[in-house]
């Protein structure tokens, strides 16, 4: 396999897009030291890799009969599903050996997020609740990024946690009207394909209203200043626009605009912590 192909396969502008959940809770931790921010750098890379590699593998079948997934690397035979389970394997230790080399609290609570990367490709065959398990997979971002500079439980890195689930939950809620027929079809469990397109947006705009009510929680629990509560404003206008698409007639034709919208959040989020800590701080 090229590196071209890695990249598709892995979906690296997803990984890009992720890596800010992470980058959040070391922010909110008070983490300065280089070596931090690199091994959650590796450490995040590694988990999305391994998860997304996983998932590739098993829904070859299912992405074989899906008009929008068809085109995928396994589904066309352009790579082997042996190549992308030794791809998967290696990045799981990978993140093992990164969390070892952060503390002891996240070493042995990787063992568990590489249970929940791989649980997450079961889910939504027995559950319409995958999406909200997607987001919870997702939320262990923030909470590891916090628990890797203080390496010890509390609180407050679960609302972080609560932030990130309830935002991508409502993003994969609205993803999923896509393939609500295919889904149907296939007897696959997704919100949209239970409840129906209207419900299923009504709910994701739930999602979207209780993620900024935890990032305002956040915000006031650790005192934030001007910048963190402009990035907060814009991300919320940000919530709205989507949903204005994803109300329209035209969904799936929106889905586009939806998701390059989406690709701001992450970064607008960690930008406006960081100022609000390093530079207007």
């Amino acid at each position: 396999m090229d590196f071209k192909k890695f990249l598709n396969l892995i979906m690296i502008e997803q990984t890009l897009f992720a890596l800010p959940f992470a980058y959040i809770g070391v922010l909110f931790a008070g983490g300065r030291s280089m070596s931090t921010w690199f091994w959650v750098t590796i450490a995040l890379f590694a988990a999305r890799t391994s998860g997304m590699s996983f998932n590739r593998v098993i829904d070859a079948k299912i992405d074989a009969k899906n008009p929008r997934t068809k085109e995928r690397l396994i589904p066309k035979g352009e790579v082997k599903p042996f190549t992308v389970w030794i791809i998967s394997l290696f990045f799981l230790f990978l993140l093992i050996f990164s969390s070892y080399m952060l503390n002891k609290l996240c070493f042995y609570l990787s063992f568990i997020a590489g249970a929940m990367l791989f649980a997450y490709s079961y889910f939504k065959r027995f559950s319409s609740s995958s999406h909200f398990f997607l987001g919870f997979v997702e939320a262990c971002a923030p909470i590891g990024g916090y628990l890797a500079v203080t390496g010890e439980i509390t609180l407050f890195p679960l609302l972080l946690g609560l932030i990130i689930l309830t935002w991508i939950a409502g993003i994969d809620i609205l993803y999923a009207t896509q393939d609500m027929d295919f889904d149907k079809k296939e007897n696959l469990k997704s919100i949209p394909a239970k409840l129906g397109k209207e419900k299923a947006v009504i709910l994701s705009g739930l999602n979207y209203f209780f993620s900024i009510i935890f990032m305002i929680l956040a915000g006031i629990i650790t005192k934030r200043d001007l910048p963190y509560w402009i990035g907060i404003i814009f991300i919320g206008l940000i919530f709205i626009r989507q949903q204005q698409l994803g109300k329209d007639s035209n969904l799936c034709d929106n889905m586009k605009k939806i998701f390059k919208l989406n690709a701001y959040i992450s970064p607008l989020l960690f930008l406006a912590i960081f100022i609000d800590i390093f530079i207007w701080g």
